[in-house]
């Protein structure tokens, strides 16, 4: 069986993200989806939400779990017996980080392989980043975001207003 492991923020999951993770779970027979605890990141979503909206977005991907992990990637990696990390890849400025770190990561585990997805051309220019700042203002995100995620975000910036800390 290959467990192949589908790290990220996720803040919030975009269907950039989703369409990935779905090819991913056509590919591979477990695809765990990683939500990384980034403590130079201030999110939007607490790692418990970003958790339910992907167990949520994924449910009816029998193959595919969700949890979050903290640490090195490839320490997780082993204690799930995991041997592919898949990324998704939106650009050239895309590759040349994942380039970098599937190089370390090889470094420290040369049986850990990385899988480069080609993102979807509709969705080359999305990003969590311009999710969020498109909800901020109130626009229409249900174009690049699962419908789960749209109400998260319209939640979310009703609790806080235009700042809620992003």
């Amino acid at each position: 069986m290959t467990i192949a492991v589908c790290p990220g923020s996720f803040d919030p999951v975009t269907n950039g993200h989703l369409d990935i993770i779905v090819r991913g779970s056509k590919i591979f027979d477990k695809v765990i989806v990683s939500v990384l605890v980034n403590e130079n990141k201030q999110p939007l979503f607490s790692i418990e939400e970003r958790v339910a909206l992907l167990k949520e977005v994924t449910k009816d991907l029998p193959n595919v779990h969700v949890e979050s992990f903290q640490g090195l990637l490839i320490d997780y990696m082993k204690s799930k017996q995991a041997k592919v990390i898949i990324k998704g890849l939106r650009a050239v400025s895309d590759f040349e980080y994942e380039l970098q770190m599937a190089s370390i990561n090889r470094l420290m585990e040369e049986e850990i392989e990385t899988f480069f997805m080609m993102t979807n051309t509709k969705y080359s220019y999305l990003s969590s980043s311009i999710v969020k700042e498109i909800a901020k203002y109130k626009a229409d995100v249900s174009a690049i975001v699962p419908p789960p995620v749209e109400q998260a975000l319209m939640d979310k910036f009703i609790q806080y207003g235009n700042n809620p800390g992003i």
